[in-house]
């Protein structure tokens, strides 16, 4: 009878590294000490031999030599020496058909459904073999692979189990071996080997060393397809990052760049040649580069906030001058500690939103179109009706006089003084602002500034005006957004008027907080030519300008909307000097100043 024998692998043969994934580990494995590795080796045979009685005999084909141990240790130095699942199927291959002198080999595993599938196999003259070619009964694999069993013959032609196979007849095989692949006590493939020439049979020290080094050669695959799959993961993920269409920027501690994706680039104007992230780079990028020297402050605090303070920071609306074009970017920023190294670094998402908002300054412009029109109409309505009953009582004026009816003429007469005095009461109601109704709401008067210079920086009388607008720590204070926006907009109009003959005009807005008095206190600027002392009296009396075409009312109209907050507006200005308008918000609204 051959010497037949199924051998299982006990989980105490098993030599484990440091880790099952680690790409450092695969250097360092060349310096582990040979006699340490050599030792654990031993113990795994021992062990193997303990649990396998009749693979342990006193002949000499059953001695577990030195020279095999050695050689085990530099196949498995060589099989671990690469991450790459190809070049790990092929070097286990080569090297199981190497280590035993086997005619032919393959390798096989289980997908994701538990089939088996060919993945590569050689000949003992180092040949590939393909798939096709390659002739055996897959019965032995399946059945390795599902009890977790090794399976041995010395001679198949003899054996019962395997002599009536088409694969062991057609090619006259003798010794097979094949051994499962475990990571954990799951299997995970087979390795097969065979011989055909009665003159190499396997020997039972070859079981030994089969199974031992099957165990090397699964971790090393495993690693492997680990390594593969967290490289696929990655590209995964970096290909999500760079398709998105919201821009993300990942930096470390010190603002090096880590990840910046197309749209960031876009949103910041910034070309992607100049931007360098490779780590073998000497010039490595930094967000500093990206952002305008005048806004790294704001940034600074932004990022800053995060990184000490964890949680998260948002700019729902944050202007940003890229020195191309002004863009009104969503900002937010939150803390990873997911960055190579175990760092702690800032994720920014950005956004940006400038058609956004020139779409929604387009639409609140359509509404007060829409609104002027209807109030228009609702006017002309009013009046008509007052216009009526005028021209009617006129007419009946001359009608009764030509009838000597002086009674009725008089009350015709009255009647006409009585609607032209009700068309005058209406028309001062139009122009005092004293008795407008507000919407009153907590709001961020940085915002509304810097929304109005966006929407004003395009217009051609802007063009060539510095603005400069500087707002120190401001609280949220109660203001009619729609009506503290017309009243700067008119100063900063007023101002570019002023400074038409001005050789660099510029205009400041400084926005500061009084705490003291508990107010908003809002100046702009202008290095225009000022005005005379008599003029600057009389600025705010209805009626009053200097403009050929102006119709002095909207200095008027203003300093009553900061009246009817509360507040106040003076100006100061001397001629060749400049002028500039206070406004002074309280942020408990006060009764209306008269």
């Amino acid at each position: 009878m051959p010497d037949l024998s199924v051998s299982s692998t006990p989980e105490t043969a098993k030599i484990r590294p440091k880790g099952e994934f680690d790409p450092e580990a695969v250097a360092s494995t060349d310096r582990l000490a040979v006699g340490n590795v050599l030792a654990e080796m031993e113990k795994a045979l021992n062990d193997i031999v303990s649990d396998n009685p009749r693979l342990g005999g006193d002949d000499d084909a059953g001695t577990v030599r030195l020279d095999d141990l050695k050689a085990v240790l530099e196949i498995s130095l060589a099989v671990n020496s690469s991450l790459v699942i190809d070049e790990i199927l092929q070097a286990v291959m080569l090297k199981a058909v190497e280590l035993l002198s086997a005619e032919r080999g393959f390798v096989m595993l289980l997908d994701r459904d538990g089939v088996l599938q060919f993945k590569t196999a050689h000949n003992i003259r180092q040949e590939e073999i393909t798939e096709e070619s390659f002739k055996i009964s897959n019965s032995i694999a399946n059945r390795v692979a599902e009890t977790g069993k090794s399976v041995y013959t010395s001679d198949a032609q003899e054996d019962e189990r395997y002599a009536n196979q088409k694969s062991v007849v057609e090619l006259n095989l003798r010794s097979i071996m094949c051994v499962p692949l475990k990571i954990k006590n799951r299997v995970i493939g087979v390795i097969y080997l065979d011989n055909s020439s009665q003159a190499k049979l396997f020997l039972k020290s070859d079981m030994y060393l089969f199974e031992l080094f099957a165990q090397q050669a699964a971790m090393a695959i495993h690693n492997a397809q680990l390594y593969d799959h967290l490289n696929r993961l990655k590209r995964y993920n970096e290909d999500i990052i760079a398709q998105s269409p919201v821009g993300i920027i990942v930096i470390d501690p010190e603002y090096s760049l880590v990840t910046i994706n197309d749209a960031s680039l876009a949103a910041l104007q910034i070309n992607k040649a100049d931007v360098h992230l490779g780590v073998d780079d000497p010039v490595h990028s930094r967000l500093t580069d990206l952002i305008p020297p005048a806004e790294w402050p704001k940034w600074r605090k932004m990022i800053a906030q995060v990184l000490t303070g964890g949680g998260n920071f948002r700019e729902d609306r944050y202007f940003h001058n890229t020195g191309y074009d002004e863009k009104v970017l969503s900002i937010k920023v939150s803390a990873t500690s997911s960055l190579p190294g175990g760092k702690t670094g800032a994720i920014l998402v950005l956004e940006d939103i400038t058609e956004k908002v020139i779409l929604e300054k387009y639409v609140i412009l359509s509404e007060k179109l829409v609104a002027k029109g209807e109030m228009a109409a609702s006017i002309g309505h009013e009046l008509n009706n007052y216009l009526t009953i005028i021209s009617n009582n006129a007419e009946l004026v001359q009608i009764n006089i030509d009838r000597s009816d002086m009674e009725r003429a008089k009350n015709n007469s009255r009647q006409v003084v009585d609607n032209i005095a009700k068309m005058k009461r209406f028309t001062d109601g139009l122009m005092d602002f004293s008795k407008m109704e507000t919407e009153m709401v907590d709001y961020d008067i940085r915002r509304l500034v810097e929304n109005l210079l966006f929407s004003i920086k395009s217009q051609r009388k802007y063009k060539g005006v510095a603005i400069d607008f500087a707002a120190g720590n401001i609280p949220d204070i109660p203001i009619d957004v729609g009506q503290i926006q017309q009243v700067l907009l008119n100063l900063l109009n007023n101002a570019v008027d002023a400074m038409a003959k001005t050789e660099k005009p510029r205009i400041a807005i400084d926005c500061r907080f009084d705490s003291e008095q508990d107010r908003l206190i809002i100046a702009v600027t202008d290095n225009g030519h000022g005005m005379s002392e008599d003029i600057r009296q009389k600025i705010f009396q209805p009626h009053f300008t200097t403009k050929a075409n102006g119709h002095g009312l909207g200095l008027v109209n203003s300093r009553k909307i900061i009246l009817n907050h509360g507040g106040d507006m003076v100006v100061d200005s001397a001629e060749g000097q400049g002028t500039t308008f206070t406004i002074y918000l309280p942020r408990t609204r006060n009764a209306p100043k008269s």
